[in-house]
């Protein structure tokens, strides 16, 4: 583990965080500020993230949040630190959001933050998608760093309605992952396909996209 002394600065807070979250500003410093706290310790970030933190991923993950459906229910595949999952919660109060993680001391951060923060929006469910997905039936799924299409999209399908979508975050090659899970797409029945780029003018790291819908 990185020496206290040694340990990167927490990144100042870009100009784009009130854009973003609002009157929910504080609450999404709130987050930022205690998972740049304990997260190395938890296992949640890595020791070089806290340079980063707010640009790679607090704001990275709300870019997402004017994608999901009014009072719509969401889940997020694979939470881990709170990414994409409690950033939405925080900016879209209105939405229900269920985090799924398989890893009790994941989950145990994610109910603690959610209580500190007093997000009544989300509920924490630990295990795997493919084992709880006959409990689960929401609007969206999203997932964020989970694992490439091919497998992803078989594991987030189930815990959809028909009718509902997948927002999937991806990186700069979601084009080449598309290609490779064409059989997979056609199988599941995904319709309007879509690869979106969030961010652009907003901030300097933009965010990508991979929307689907579930017939």
């Amino acid at each position: 583990m990185t020496d206290a002394t040694e340990a990167p600065e927490l990144e100042q807070e870009p100009a784009a965080a009130a854009t973003l979250f609002g009157e929910r500003l504080e609450l999404a410093r709130s987050f930022t500020g205690e998972l740049a706290r304990r997260g190395e310790e938890l296992g949640l970030i890595g020791p070089l993230e806290q340079s980063r933190l707010w640009t790679r991923h607090i704001l990275n993950s709300a870019l997402l949040a004017p994608l999901l459906e009014d009072r719509g229910r969401v889940a997020d595949v694979g939470s881990g630190a709170g990414l994409p999952g409690l950033v939405l919660a925080i900016a879209r109060p209105d939405v229900t959001l269920t985090l799924i993680e398989p890893m009790e001391r994941r989950c145990e951060w994610l109910t603690s933050e959610a209580a500190r923060l007093g997000l009544d929006n989300v509920t924490v469910v630990r295990g795997r998608a493919e084992d709880v997905a006959d409990d689960i039936v929401v609007d969206q799924v999203t997932a964020r760093a989970v694992s490439a299409l091919s497998k992803l999209i078989p594991l987030t399908v189930p815990l959809v309605r028909s009718g509902g979508q997948l927002i999937l975050m991806k990186g700069a090659r979601v084009g080449e992952e598309i290609e490779k899970a064409r059989k997979v797409i056609l199988r599941k029945r995904l319709e309007n396909v879509e690869v979106l780029e969030l961010g652009v003018g907003v901030v300097e790291e933009t965010t990508r996209v991979f929307r689907a819908t579930v017939d």
